[in-house]
């Protein structure tokens, strides 16, 4: 059963904008989050008087001063005066967690068009002050001093499954090699630039282990950047596109500590996307491409191993055996993924759903696959802590 059959409506993607990814020192918080809505509401063809919410994600944790962004987006029009407009942190998952309040805003009937927004600014804040943010989303470094920050928990995690498992070093350069080349043909990408195999696999000058067993190209970027999309219960008649449905979502939260979690089952992140591929009456199978969450490719390997892909232990085949490139049975982040494309943590989750929803209507550009008709996003924060699936379909 779909979500339109389980409620009764459509919940579409009606109009979307992006910004590019990287250090946008030209550019401010309030002028990304206006960028985008503008652009948003523009493809869909939807004046902001028509707009009944607003759903800012963003997770900041102290890397800028302003942390009250919500009305931000009202700077776009005077006829945005009045909109309910709501800040939505969970943080690397923030993005997708606006969408998904703004997908139940419809679904409730308290609005029937809602503007969703992910932006973040962290490269001003500097290395150690975005360090300790991220920590923040850490139970147990929260607060505590680390010259190797999120990254180091992420190898924690590669040498449990190492010790499982078995090696994964080059299997961790050759997704960071895919999400290199497939970064070139994003034009919002931070890093464009085809690195090679041998290049990722390997540890030297220019790519220095940061914490083992993960290196500079295992890990995704400090980035700013913004993106937004429209929610509507009908298509909009004076859209630039074919409106995209949202068929399924998935949600859950794991344990805090990690103490209390298996290192490298991410089970969070399992449930989320069978909570998703229940709710859109689907399988694994049905999936036409996905944009999943890639913030270091320990963490890209493991979630082919939760969402189906193969049993545990054995993502390895995924990529060795060619599943996952843009010519494979299941493209895994044609964008260049965070790898690539960058990391500006509250955009993150909207950016994945505007990237699918071009593919699925066929404006992706060089990054297009040939005719996806459904897409699977896949967002989460901490280590696999608060996690979020979206099933998309071309309509």
């Amino acid at each position: 059963m779909s979500l339109r059959e389980q409620f009764g409506k459509d919940i579409l993607i009606t109009g979307w904008g992006h910004s590019r990814f990287g250090k946008l020192s030209e550019e401010t918080l309030e002028s990304l989050i206006v960028q985008v809505a503008g652009e948003a509401l523009a493809h869909a063809g939807l004046e902001p008087g028509k707009i009944d919410e607003i759903y800012v994600g963003q997770f900041n944790a102290g890397m800028m001063p302003l942390a009250f962004p919500s009305s931000l987006a009202l700077q776009l029009s005077p006829d945005l005066l009045g909109v309910p407009a709501t800040r939505v942190e969970n943080a690397c998952a923030s993005g997708s967690a606006a969408v998904q309040q703004g997908a139940k805003a419809l679904l409730a009937g308290t609005a029937r068009n809602v503007l969703v927004i992910g932006a973040e600014m962290m490269t001003p804040a500097g290395p150690e002050k975005v360090g300790a943010a991220l920590l923040g989303a850490d139970y147990d470094m929260a607060g505590q001093p680390s010259s190797a920050g999120f990254t180091a928990l992420f190898a924690e995690v590669a040498k449990h499954y190492e010790k499982r498992y078995g090696p994964v070093s080059d299997v961790l350069g050759s997704i960071a090699a895919k999400n290199h080349r497939n970064g070139v043909d994003n034009p919002y990408a931070q890093l464009r630039k085809d690195l090679g195999e041998e290049f990722c696999r390997t540890v030297s000058d220019k790519n220095p282990m940061v914490a083992d067993p993960l290196r500079r190209t295992d890990c995704s970027p400090v980035s700013d950047g913004a993106a937004a999309l429209v929610l509507s219960v009908a298509p909009r008649a004076g859209a630039a596109t074919a409106p995209v449905r949202l068929a399924g979502f998935g949600h859950a939260n794991d344990f805090l500590p990690a103490a209390r979690r298996d290192p490298t089952a991410f089970e969070g992140v399992r449930l989320s996307w069978e909570r998703a591929f229940a709710m859109a009456g689907i399988g694994l199978g049905d999936l036409d491409f996905a944009e999943v969450h890639d913030c270091f490719t320990i963490a890209e390997l493991v979630i082919y191993e939760t969402m189906g892909l193969t049993p545990a232990g054995q993502g390895a085949r995924a990529i060795e055996e060619g599943w996952v490139y843009r010519d494979g049975r299941l493209p895994v982040n044609v964008s260049g993924g965070l790898k690539a494309k960058g990391h500006p943590v509250g955009a993150t989750g909207v950016s994945q759903h505007v990237l699918a929803a071009m593919q699925l209507t066929g404006t992706a550009g060089a990054m297009q696959l040939a005719s996806p008709r459904r897409a699977a996003v896949q967002n989460m924060g901490g280590v696999g802590i608060a996690n979020y699936v979206s099933v998309l379909e071309a309509v």
